[in-house]
Protein backbone atom coordinates (compact mmCIF):
# COMPACT_ATOMS: atom_id res chain seq x y z
CA UNK A 1 0.00 0.00 0.00
CA UNK A 2 1.17 3.52 -0.16
CA UNK A 3 1.88 5.66 2.22
CA UNK A 4 2.78 9.74 2.40
CA UNK A 5 4.76 10.39 5.74
CA UNK A 6 4.67 14.78 6.35
CA UNK A 7 7.27 15.70 8.74
CA UNK A 8 7.02 18.93 11.01
CA UNK A 9 9.41 20.29 12.54
CA UNK A 10 9.42 20.44 16.57
CA UNK A 11 9.80 23.74 18.17
CA UNK A 12 12.92 23.57 20.28
CA UNK A 13 14.49 20.15 18.94
CA UNK A 14 17.96 20.18 17.47
CA UNK A 15 19.35 22.08 14.50
CA UNK A 16 18.96 21.63 10.70
CA UNK A 17 22.96 20.47 10.92
CA UNK A 18 21.39 17.53 13.83
CA UNK A 19 18.80 16.66 11.70
CA UNK A 20 21.21 16.42 8.36
CA UNK A 21 23.99 14.24 10.52
CA UNK A 22 21.32 11.79 11.43
CA UNK A 23 19.79 11.38 8.20
CA UNK A 24 22.92 10.66 6.42
CA UNK A 25 23.34 7.61 8.80
CA UNK A 26 19.89 6.70 9.00
CA UNK A 27 18.41 3.84 6.40
CA UNK A 28 14.29 3.40 6.15
CA UNK A 29 13.21 0.22 8.05
CA UNK A 30 13.09 -2.78 6.25
CA UNK A 31 9.55 -3.67 4.41
CA UNK A 32 9.63 -0.24 3.08
CA UNK A 33 9.84 0.59 -0.60
CA UNK A 34 10.81 4.03 -0.66
CA UNK A 35 9.50 6.04 -4.20
CA UNK A 36 10.68 9.36 -2.60
CA UNK A 37 11.84 11.71 -0.17
CA UNK A 38 11.31 15.69 -0.34
CA UNK A 39 13.18 17.99 2.12
CA UNK A 40 10.71 21.03 1.60
CA UNK A 41 11.77 24.76 2.74
CA UNK A 42 9.45 25.04 5.04
CA UNK A 43 8.94 24.02 8.62
CA UNK A 44 5.73 21.86 8.61
CA UNK A 45 6.07 19.82 6.46
CA UNK A 46 9.71 20.00 6.44
CA UNK A 47 10.20 16.40 4.79
CA UNK A 48 7.22 14.75 3.01
CA UNK A 49 8.10 10.64 2.14
CA UNK A 50 6.40 8.72 -0.28
CA UNK A 51 6.67 4.75 0.33
CA UNK A 52 5.05 1.74 0.32
CA UNK A 53 4.73 -1.04 2.98
CA UNK A 54 2.86 -4.03 3.35
CA UNK A 55 2.06 -3.32 7.25
CA UNK A 56 2.45 -1.04 9.77
CA UNK A 57 5.29 -2.20 11.91
CA UNK A 58 7.78 -0.65 9.51
CA UNK A 59 6.18 2.21 10.06
CA UNK A 60 5.96 2.30 13.36
CA UNK A 61 9.73 1.79 13.29
CA UNK A 62 10.29 4.48 11.49
CA UNK A 63 8.39 7.26 13.25
CA UNK A 64 9.45 6.04 16.54
CA UNK A 65 13.26 6.73 15.47
CA UNK A 66 12.54 10.51 14.49
CA UNK A 67 9.31 11.27 16.91
CA UNK A 68 12.20 13.38 18.59
CA UNK A 69 12.63 15.77 15.92
CA UNK A 70 8.74 15.71 13.66
CA UNK A 71 5.63 15.49 14.63
CA UNK A 72 4.98 12.77 11.78
CA UNK A 73 1.76 12.43 10.10
CA UNK A 74 1.33 9.38 7.88
CA UNK A 75 -1.76 8.50 5.94
CA UNK A 76 -2.40 6.41 2.80
CA UNK A 77 -2.48 7.38 -0.50
CA UNK A 78 -3.22 6.40 -4.43
CA UNK A 79 -1.41 7.87 -7.38
CA UNK A 80 -3.42 9.99 -9.76
CA UNK A 81 -3.91 6.96 -12.38
CA UNK A 82 -5.16 4.79 -10.20
CA UNK A 83 -7.36 6.97 -8.15
CA UNK A 84 -9.06 8.02 -11.72
CA UNK A 85 -9.44 4.93 -12.57
CA UNK A 86 -11.01 3.96 -9.37
CA UNK A 87 -13.08 7.00 -9.50
CA UNK A 88 -14.20 5.64 -13.14
CA UNK A 89 -15.35 2.83 -11.96
CA UNK A 90 -17.63 4.32 -8.93
CA UNK A 91 -18.73 6.66 -11.38
CA UNK A 92 -20.37 3.93 -13.62
CA UNK A 93 -21.81 1.65 -10.50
Amino acid sequence: MLFVSMCTVRGDTGTSKERIARRLQWQYPEGTRVLGEYWLQTPDPAVIMIFEADDIAPIMAGNAEWDDYFSITVVPAISAKDGLKLAKKMMQG
